[in-house]
């Protein structure tokens, strides 16, 4: 695919941009101003960035399905909002005593901050870090907003905005990225790449000769599929009933794809002599009770059920399921992944070959068709959508 339109990267004016010259400006974003009402596009005012804070020029952001539940209403967030989460471009500014990047570099946004200094950066969890208590209320860590229109306060969804040409964040929220990234791919490991390949490496622990069976093979299904095939995994097993995925599933690493949890059952089953599958993943867009039911049946003694998923669906097994196999369920954030050394380290190995990146881009869209990269994704037709982030 080509990468031209978001590599071209800052223009000799912005690489002399000095830092002193901080003043507001006005930014085409791509807001949601109460559950249920579509993703619209709009201009707002945005303050500069105050202590320990950049402004980032995107230039592109991926269509996770984590926005798509606020905008539905499916999980509670503060409104209005700019969306998008997952996001790269360059840092345009900075505020006073900002230490971690300078005006030029190009960084991709972290969807929790990672202040490195709280009990859980501090013990290798920096996925739990204390600084995204805010998450929910897209305020920064001051208590003030910096997206504005007629005198209301804009958040930014988990405390960054990507839907937007310009934002304002924590310094904490920005890893710095090498200048040969294309930005397209960069967005991605600000959420789904390391969400779902940590889902397999580190949350689930996958070790070589296991049997891992992973329900939902969308952006960050996908990802766990790389991330079980690299940690050794004999069988890698796809369920989902979407034709397109199942065929791009192997691309990723998957070694049996089959369109329902009964099919892969019975091949699990047959496969491992009635021994059962080591893990199942969950990835699935929208978490329910049967895919908890499936995937707690599919894995065997010892086996780990691990949750990367979202929805209403609750475990309504008896505990003698868990006691009698010794079986566990797994929940987690950022796939357990410590954003500051995992995003580098899955961008060294996108660099080397060894990540598929590029293969996720399904489709890219405007600022403008949000709404309609979202309804691709829910028709199935896209891995990723990644929006192209026009600054003419």
């Amino acid at each position: 695919m080509s990468t031209t339109a978001s590599t071209a990267g800052p223009s000799p004016t912005e690489k002399a941009r000095t830092d002193t010259a901080l003043t507001s400006l006005t930014t085409k974003a791509v807001v949601c101003r109460e559950p249920g009402k579509p993703w619209e596009t709009t201009e707002l005012e945005l303050d500069p960035p105050k202590a320990n804070e950049v402004r980032i020029k995107f230039y592109a952001a991926g269509l996770c399905h984590s926005d798509d539940h606020i905008q539905k209403g499916d999980a509670p967030m503060r409104m209005p909002v700019v969306g998008g989460h997952e996001g790269a471009g360059v840092v345009d500014a900075v505020g006073p005593g900002v230490t971690r990047v300078e005006t030029g570099d190009h960084v991709v946004a972290s969807f929790i901050p990672v202040c490195g200094r709280c009990r859980y950066c501090s013990s290798g969890r920096q996925n739990l870090c204390d600084d995204g208590k805010n998450a929910g209320i897209g305020v920064l860590q001051d208590g003030t907003f910096r997206f504005h229109a007629d005198g209301e306060d804009y958040g930014g969804l988990c405390v960054l905005g990507t839907f937007t040409q310009y934002s304002v964040v924590s310094e904490s929220s920005v890893i710095k990225i090498g200048k040969d990234i294309p930005f397209e791919v960069a967005c991605l490991v600000g959420c789904g790449v390391p969400t779902g390949w940590g889902s397999a490496v580190r949350a689930a622990g996958v070790r070589p000769g296991q049997t891992v069976v992973i329900y939902g093979a969308g952006g960050v299904g996908a990802n766990a599929v790389q991330g079980a095939a690299m940690a050794g995994a004999e069988r890698v097993v796809v369920v989902d009933p979407v034709e397109f995925k199942r065929e791009m599933a192997p691309v990723f690493g998957a070694t049996h794809t089959f369109a329902t949890a009964a099919e892969a059952f019975e091949f699990v089953r047959g496969a491992t002599w009635g021994e059962l599958a080591d893990h199942a993943i969950i990835t699935v867009g929208i978490l329910s009770d049967e895919v908890i039911h499936d995937a707690l049946s599919i894995v065997g003694k010892t086996g780990q059920v691990t949750v990367t998923a979202v929805g209403p669906g609750k475990i309504k097994e008896h505990p003698g399921v868990f006691i009698g196999f010794q079986r566990r369920i797994q929940g987690h954030v950022y796939g357990a992944c410590n954003p500051l050394t995992d995003v580098p380290r899955l961008l060294s190995m996108y660099r080397s070959g060894k990540l598929k990146l590029d293969e996720l881009v399904t489709r890219t869209y405007t600022l403008d068709q949000v709404n309609e990269g979202y309804q691709d994704m829910l028709d199935g037709k896209n891995i990723r959508g990644v929006v192209l982030i026009d600054h003419e």
